[in-house]
């Protein structure tokens, strides 16, 4: 019996010496690299301050150092070298950009979330292509980006180096902003595929010396082959001074200063950025705000993209165009919001190949293709796409404006996915087009074939359809189909019905409201004239 109390008793102390044996090595495995898990205790010495700098540091790895990879400062390039690497970052003291205002100096208006087609949504804004080649920094060429400074020699220096280049890189940095004057990036000598990184801000002049008698232009690219603009960056047109003129007779305005720069200010109004003769153009991510008249011009183009675009001027802004197109073909714009005086998209003589998607409109006066054949001109349009938009309290919604007295021929139009709400008149041919008080009747008329209208949608204000069609050329070969236009009562506006003249074509569904004003089939005689006899 004693032998078993012995025994047993043995026993019991080596299982005790193996437990505390099993603590001790429990404890030294925790060491400094053991994570417990959280409690209220750590929880509380986090609050008492434990958990500062390096505390994330202290949680995963004890008391190690935390390991940062060497910072190395960019070389410094010379100017003129064409460096490969981004330019240094600006001085924190360097002038922020401006957000875009309108003439009144509250904030440019957005345009709403579109929901037409079928309710896509515009994604986010795509990741710019990185500069390419040699990087020409305009700061490196002595622009200073303080907004007073005219920085007009630095920007033509660093084209004039891009230029001999080819496939390179014209850098404009963000958190400056650029004063420059009337300039002109041309070709037709310089090497292809330019890039133009636009981060920060180019501001325009506003004294009337710098405009000398008046220019059409402000930032101009000609006869080039394969340039683009894109980037963050704005190109601000500063165009109040063009928009509202002071009344001489009032002597109880002091702003004597401000005043005489309007009355010095040329009656010729520069577009904003215009691109000329030139083949494969792009421009997408940057804003172009409250240009003196047109903000985005291309004339004579060829291959010419636009997407993510911001284009914004006040409602009271007169004829300031957001894209105007002439003589060019194969253009796609998409993405795109457009605020401003004028037509959100115009499209001129010469144009053919134009597909528009995507984009939203308002204010304005819509996206309109015309005016056509003034002063007795010829002018040829067709092959045009305009789907998936949203316009919101424009003047207009999709528009063909002819003037009386021209020749030529609109063919092959095709409106889809047209989203409307509170505006004048969504859909309008007009061959009477005049922006005078009175103009002289004539016979002859641009020719308007073949329009499609599928899914205009939404709300009006004063008219849903205004078909007004030459006695001489009828309209031919218009359709509708899911046309559904409802009133909204506004004050001062008096709401009117479907209106047509010599307007012909087919009715695919019922319309909201009917249009009964549509004559059904052909023009009496059916003797039209084509594409190719007429342009």
């Amino acid at each position: 019996m004693k032998l078993r109390v012995k025994g047993l008793g043995l026993l019991l102390l080596l299982v005790l010496l193996a437990l505390c044996s099993t603590i001790d090595v429990c404890d030294a495995r925790r060491g400094k690299h053991w994570r417990p898990r959280s409690s209220p205790s750590s929880s509380l010495l986090r609050k008492k301050g434990k958990g500062k700098k390096g505390s994330s540091n202290r949680q995963h790895g004890g008391n190690w150092p935390s390991l940062k990879p060497p910072v190395s400062a960019p070389p410094s390039p010379g100017a003129g070298k064409g460096y490969q690497s981004p330019s240094p970052s600006p001085s924190p003291n360097a002038p922020v950009s401006p957000s875009p205002v309108n003439g009144s100096g509250h904030a440019s208006p957005k345009p709403p979330t579109p929901s037409c087609g079928k309710g896509n949504q515009p994604p986010s804004r795509p990741t710019p292509t990185p500069p390419q080649g040699a990087v020409f920094n305009v700061v490196d060429f002595g622009a200073k980006g303080d907004g007073i400074s005219d920085d007009t020699k630095a920007f033509e220096a660093a084209w004039a180096a891009a230029c001999k280049k080819g496939a390179s890189t014209v850098f404009v940095p963000s958190q400056l902003e650029f004063l420059v004057g009337p300039i002109s990036f041309s070709g037709p000598y310089c090497k292809p595929n330019i890039l133009f990184q636009l981060e920060g801000t180019i501001i325009a002049p506003t004294s009337a010396k710098a405009w000398g008698s008046g220019l059409l232009q402000w930032i101009e690219f000609t006869k080039l082959n394969g340039i683009s603009i894109q980037g963050n960056g704005i190109i601000n047109g500063r165009g109040q001074q063009w928009w509202t003129y002071s009344d001489t007779d009032d002597n109880e305005d002091d702003d004597t200063q401000y005043d005489v720069e309007f009355e010095r200010m040329p009656q010729v109004k520069p577009t904003a950025l215009r691109f000329y003769g030139s083949f494969n153009v792009v421009v997408s991510g940057i804003t172009i705000v409250n240009s003196s008249q047109c903000h985005l011009k291309f004339d004579s183009c060829q291959g010419v993209m636009v997407h993510d675009l911001t284009i914004s001027s006040p409602e009271n802004s007169l004829n300031t165009d957001g894209i105007h197109l002439q003589n060019s073909k194969d253009v796609s714009i998409h993405h795109t919001n457009m605020a401003c005086g004028d037509d959100c998209i115009s499209i001129q003589t010469g144009c053919s190949d134009i597909n528009i998607h995507n984009v939203n409109c308002g204010p304005g006066h819509g996206i309109s293709i015309g005016g056509l054949g003034r002063d007795n001109t010829k002018a040829c349009v067709s092959n045009v796409t305009v789907r998936d938009v949203n316009m919101f309290r424009t003047m207009n919604g999709v528009r063909i404006k002819t003037w009386q007295g021209g020749l030529g021929l609109v063919q092959d139009v095709r409106f889809s996915n047209i989203q409307v709400s509170e505006v004048q008149t969504p859909i309008i041919i007009d061959q009477f087009y005049c922006d005078k008080r009175t103009c002289s009747n004539q016979t002859s008329a641009v020719a308007v074939s073949g329009v499609q209208y599928e899914n205009i949608r939404g709300t009006f204000t004063i008219k849903p359809v205004h078909f007004a069609c030459s006695d001489s050329s009828p309209c031919s070969g218009i359709t509708l189909t899911g046309v559904q236009l409802r009133p909204v009562q506004i004050p001062h506006y008096r709401l009117n019905d479907p209106f047509c003249w010599q307007a012909f074509g087919e009715l695919y569904t019922p319309t909201i409201p009917p249009i009964a004003c549509l004559h059904l089939g052909k023009p009496a005689g059916n003797n039209l004239q084509s594409y190719h006899d007429l342009c």
